[in-house]
């Protein structure tokens, strides 16, 4: 006789309803749920986290007054951090931020106001707007 174990009514009706989904055995739905859950999982290498914050970084630009200013966009703190110029190594919590201390830097004695979503463009060959991937993944 084989081990075993005993689970209520519900979990018992989910486990038959997968079995007749997969044409296979009660048993055999629980066996493969265990090896599932057995399997110990890799622990991200220092490459995986790199490469998953180098996806999530992308490179802008703006040029204001004659100057180019080159960021890093982080889609998913959705901030700026500035790369090159005069303001390198500060970071702004939102695009509009970083817009308005680039304008403010070059031209103090105009209104620093901007929308960072269209005053920052993609570094990427495109020169399209950051607005263009504001609400992608």
């Amino acid at each position: 006789m084989s081990p075993a174990i005993e689970v209520d009514a519900q979990t018992y009706r989910s486990i038959e309803f997968a079995a007749r989904m997969g044409n296979t055995t009660a048993g055999e739905v629980v066996a493969r749920l265990v090896r599932t859950a057995s399997v110990p999982s890799a622990a991200p290498t220092a490459t995986s986290k790199e490469s998953a914050e180098a996806e999530r970084k992308v490179d802008v630009y703006a040029d204001y007054e004659g100057h180019r200013t080159r960021g890093s966009y982080d889609r998913a703190m959705k901030r700026i951090d500035i790369t090159s110029g005069p303001l390198a190594g500060q970071s702004f919590k939102t695009p509009t931020g970083a817009a308005r201390a680039v304008v403010a830097h070059y031209k103090p004695d105009v209104n620093p106001n901007r929308n960072g979503w269209s005053f920052w463009l993609l570094d990427d060959g495109s020169d399209e707007l950051l607005q263009s991937i504001r609400y992608s993944a």
